[in-house]
C-alpha cells in the first residue's frame, strides 16, 4: 500500500512537473514573438529617424530640369543621405520609402539608387529613376526584394514586412512663406523641411509619432540646392569612398 502511494504521487508531481514545462515554454515562445515584433518595428524607426538626420540637399537633372531630391507626402518618402559600404558600394544614395501591398498586410519597402549617372538611367536589371510623384518602381516588377544587384548601386529592402500606419507630415518655409508650417506634402521645393513627423505602427505594435529635426533645422535657410549636370557631359568613373558624414560628394547623376 505505501509503495502505491509513493507511485501515485510520483506520478502526480511528474505530470505537474511536464506542465509547468509546457507552460513555461509556451510563455517564452510568446515573448520572444513580441520581442521579434516589437524589434522588427524599433529597427525601422530608428533606420528612418538615423536617414533623415543624415539627409543632404541634392538635385538631379531629369528631362532638362533641375529638380530637387527630396519629395514626400502623406504616405512616400525620397531623399538623399549617405550609406554605409555594408549595403554595396558606400557613398551617397538616393533613397525611397514607399508602403506596397503584400497579401493581408502592407510593408515598407526601401528602394535605393546610387546617386551616379550610369544607375539612376537604369540597367537590364533595374529600374531607371524617376520623380517620387511620377514613378511605378514600387511595384512587384521593380527588381528583386532582399538583394542587390547593379554591384551593389541599386536595390530594394523590405523594412518592416507588416505595416499598419505609415504616415508623414513635413514642417518648413514653403515657397512663397515667411512662416514655417506642417505641410502633408513636400514637392519640388527649394529647401529642406526643417522638420519631419513620422507615424509607424505595425497591426501587433504601435509608438507614438516621432518628430526628426533634419540638418540644419534650427536655421531658417537651408540655400540653394547643389547642382545637376549637363547631360551631354560624360559620366565620371564610379568610385568607392568611406560613408557617413566625411563621404565623398555624389558622383553626378545624368539627365534623361
Amino acid at each position: 500500500m505505501e509503495l502505491l502511494i509513493a507511485l501515485v504521487l510520483v506520478s502526480v508531481i511528474t505530470v505537474l512537473m511536464f506542465s509547468g514545462l509546457r507552460l513555461g515554454s509556451r510563455a517564452w515562445e510568446g515573448v520572444e514573438a513580441l520581442s521579434e515584433r516589437v524589434n522588427d518595428l524599433r529597427v525601422a524607426r530608428n533606420f528612418i529617424e538615423q536617414t533623415l538626420r543624415q539627409t543632404r540637399p541634392a538635385s538631379v537633372i531629369f528631362d532638362g530640369e533641375q529638380l530637387p531630391v527630396f519629395a514626400g507626402d502623406a504616405e512616400r518618402l525620397e531623399l538623399a543621405a549617405p550609406l554605409s559600404e555594408h549595403v554595396g558600394i558606400p557613398g551617397l544614395y538616393i533613397l525611397r520609402l514607399v508602403r506596397e501591398a503584400a497579401g493581408d498586410h502592407d510593408r515598407l519597402v526601401l528602394v535605393r539608387w546610387l546617386l551616379h549617372r550610369e544607375v539612376l538611367e537604369g540597367g537590364d536589371d533595374h529600374p531607371p529613376w524617376e520623380p517620387l510623384l511620377d514613378s511605378n518602381v514600387a511595384l512587384d516588377d521593380a527588381g528583386p526584394l532582399d538583394r542587390d544587384i547593379a554591384e551593389g548601386a541599386y536595390g530594394r529592402t523590405v523594412l518592416l514586412p507588416r505595416v499598419e500606419t505609415f504616415e508623414l507630415a513635413y514642417f518648413g518655409i514653403g515657397e512663397g512663406e515667411s512662416e514655417p508650417e506642417w505641410f502633408e506634402e513636400w514637392v519640388n521645393q527649394r529647401r529642406l523641411p526643417l522638420k519631419v513627423r513620422i507615424a509607424l505602427s505595425t497591426p501587433a505594435q504601435a509608438w507614438p509619432a516621432a518628430v526628426v529635426v533634419l540638418p540644419g533645422g534650427d536655421t531658417e535657410n537651408f540655400g540653394e540646392l547643389s547642382g545637376g549636370l549637363d547631360p551631354a557631359a560624360p559620366a565620371p568613373a564610379r568610385q568607392q569612398a568611406p560613408a557617413g558624414d566625411g563621404a565623398a560628394a555624389p558622383e553626378q547623376p545624368n539627365g534623361r
